[in-house]
């Protein structure tokens, strides 16, 4: 064949486009269980850092978090628990879940024994924020009421504004917050100084210069948290009582201050 005709070009190009495709076909499948399991220890190094303990080296991740995660759970409105099988809640896609009706909707449960024998439970949350997604994990103590420790994230908020949510400093204000006031569940708010709950809800103070992230997260932990009230309610009252996820998210009003965020 004419190695100088069209007809050996595009014989040419076509086999070489096989080739190489094919390759990068075997390349790419022989490398997504790595790439899987590292977003697999991502995340746990994620739901460990709710819990206050150090991300441990890439090595022990899995193991480390196999120490403290001692049960997966799936709750229902009701806070039954529905399934209890191995990763039931670690494999919840939480970007599709949350999209779901109501009634399909599962709800993630983490129960985790700490050091002192203490027990929290991680429950994982995911929004919006200014530029993408935002996700991240709440550890309750044992009373089903008081928050031990946050951990978020995001995909793409402005460096030094909204990603500093993912900051240390940011997180720790959630520590020691309440979801419920006298009995009822009020949730929590991010909140511009100035600013306060219609509902009497525990509040944080919002991110300066990243006022629609911090909104996000805000509107976040409403749309996640509250659903978990009646499993939250079991907790407290030591999983006698039957209670329905009705509680509306926190309100709130505005404050006659503008700080001129840029978010």
């Amino acid at each position: 064949m004419n190695k100088n005709s069209n007809t050996y070009q595009i014989l040419y190009a076509a086999v070489m486009v096989l080739l190489v495709g094919s390759m990068l076909a075997l390349i790419y499948m022989a490398l997504k269980p790595k790439q899987n399991e590292n977003i697999a220890n991502d995340t746990r190094k994620q739901i460990l850092s709710a819990l206050h303990i150090a991300a441990p080296s890439d090595e022990l991740v899995k193991e480390t978090y196999e120490k403290y995660v001692i049960q997966d759970l799936l709750v229902d409105s009701e806070g039954n628990v529905v399934d209890s099988t191995d990763n039931a809640a670690f494999e919840v896609q939480m970007k599709k879940n949350v999209k779901l009706p109501d009634a399909e909707r599962k709800l993630p449960v983490m129960k985790c024994k700490m050091d002192d024998g203490s027990v929290k439970y991680v429950l994982p949350v995911y929004g919006a924020g200014l530029w993408g997604p935002i996700w991240g994990y709440i550890a309750m103590n044992e009373d089903g009421n008081t928050i031990y420790g946050a951990n978020f994230s995001h995909e793409g908020e402005t460096p030094g504004l909204g990603a500093r949510i993912a900051e240390q400093e940011f997180q720790e204000l959630f520590r020691e917050k309440h979801l419920f006031v006298d009995g009822e569940y009020k949730g929590v708010a991010v909140l511009k100084k100035g600013q306060k709950t219609t509902n009497g809800a525990e509040q944080v103070d919002a991110l300066t210069g990243a006022t629609i992230t911090s909104l996000g997260v805000s509107d976040m932990l409403a749309d996640c948290l509250y659903r978990y009230e009646a499993f939250l309610k079991k907790l407290g009252s030591g999983g006698g009582t039957q209670c329905t996820a009705d509680a509306a998210p926190a309100e709130t009003i505005e404050s006659e201050t503008n700080d001129n965020q840029p978010e």
